[in-house]
């Protein structure tokens, strides 16, 4: 957090206002807000471990009320309407969504022997996905897209293996649709052309019959008709995957975000529009070197070339100016919190405290791994923070919460039997 804080100061450093508790300035709105959190950090050390779960779908329904609150008396910013106002500072529900949906789900999880049966996943699926939808109305994709990291926690407590691999096969088909969504092929021997998307499903039903004959003549008879059916299920759901996926890169995301999925994946040249950010974050971060400019003297930094530098591209203020080693170091320090968090589930006797664990394990991987995608261009930019790094008070209160409410499980893992 006080390394954060220090990057902060240096993106956001203004001669003018050099003092770092300058409440003008974001990096004197951050030391308040590290004031509060390490002051909640403190509190919740001091409530019993017995709270987090008792309360745990009160805080939900909570949090859920804000969600729908905040788009009626919110503010907008940045085209969002995500905020409750106060002051000169703001508060964001949906960072709390992340803290309400681990606990409310461990909850649930906790109860179940295994997360094996239709009805287990349905309530867990609207566990996760109810928080998604208010926040997807107001709209914050980035935000929403976070939810994604409790699809871990389901496959840790028997959600079929299976699902994670159609996961994988969706996210491939998607990006290869998109990749040759503008493009046309000729047809083998005939004169007609196809697109991009036309042509994948007739690659993709040309290896289902291939599959088909293969079962045929492979496997045993009484499993054809099994193994036909899933072959017949699956080029169907691939047709309409892609079939639909154009309706909803069209009409589900707004026209910056798929522009910025199109720069991503090398299907749009735009370097001073929306692929100016990161084109200037992977500047600034290779011209760090190895070692980096020095403190208070990257250049890209002190010009303010890179927008939103203090909060979304954090990072590369660390590259610039502290380079390699010090991007490393970060990654590095990111990753031995991970696994330590990792390490603390595995030693639980409370199948509570475990897999919410698991859950804020899940939550912090994915933050650092889309924080720094953004930032050297392998993931788009769809605004999510580096943990205890990026500028706000929202995501630092709720980080706090997630890690605080685990060290406070955590110190009564002896005495738990449930």
């Amino acid at each position: 957090m006080f390394m954060g804080w220090a990057n902060i100061y240096s993106a956001a450093y203004d001669p003018d206002h050099a003092s770092i508790f300058d409440q003008s300035k974001e990096y004197g709105k951050q030391a308040v807000w590290m004031g509060i959190s390490l002051t909640l950090g403190g509190a919740i050390l001091l409530v019993r471990g017995h709270i987090f779960r008792d309360w745990a779908n009160g805080v939900y329904a909570f949090v859920l009320l804000l969600l729908a609150l905040v788009l009626v008396i919110g503010k907008e910013v940045n085209g969002a309407k995500a905020w409750f106002g106060v002051g000169s500072f703001g508060i964001q529900p949906a960072e709390f969504a992340k803290y309400a949906t681990a606990l409310a789900l461990t909850r649930y999880l906790s109860g179940l022997k295994a997360l094996i049966d239709f009805r287990s996943r349905a309530i867990s699926t609207a566990i996760i996905l109810a928080p998604v939808a208010l926040i997807m109305l107001q709209p914050d994709t980035g935000t929403a897209l976070v939810s994604g990291a409790f699809i871990l926690v389901l496959y840790r407590e028997g959600l079929s293996g299976n699902i994670l691999l159609l996961g994988i096969l969706a996210a491939f088909l998607a990006i290869l649709s998109l990749i040759l969504k503008e493009s046309f092929f000729d047809l083998p021997f005939t004169d007609k052309q196809l697109s991009g998307p036309m042509f994948l499903l007739f690659i993709i039903a040309i290896i289902g019959a291939l599959a088909w004959f293969a079962v045929r003549n492979l496997v045993v008879k009484r499993m054809r008709r099994r193994f036909h059916a899933y072959i017949v299920i699956g080029v169907i759901a691939s047709a309409g995957f892609i079939g639909s996926l154009d309706y909803a890169f069209e009409k589900v995301l707004a026209q910056h975000q798929r522009d910025r999925i199109l720069v991503m994946l090398g299907q749009m040249d735009d370097p001073q529009g929306i692929g100016y950010n990161v084109k200037q974050s992977q500047t600034a971060i290779g011209s760090g070197g190895f070692s980096g400019k020095g403190y208070l003297d990257g250049t890209h930094t002190k010009f303010k070339y890179v927008p939103m530098q203090s909060t979304d591209f954090i990072f590369c203020t660390v590259g610039e100016e502290w380079g390699f080693l010090g991007t490393a170091f970060v990654v590095v320090l990111f990753t031995v919190l991970i696994l330590r968090i990792i390490q603390i589930s595995d030693r639980q006797r409370s199948r509570f405290t475990r897999i919410y664990a698991y859950c804020v394990a899940s939550i912090f991987f994915l933050h650092l791994t889309i924080n720094v995608g953004m930032a050297i261009g392998l993931a788009p930019v769809i605004g999510i923070p580096l943990p205890f790094f990026s500028y706000g008070g929202s995501s630092m209160i709720g980080f706090t919460l997630l890690l605080g409410t685990l060290v406070r499980l955590d110190a009564e893992r002896l005495s738990q039997l449930r």
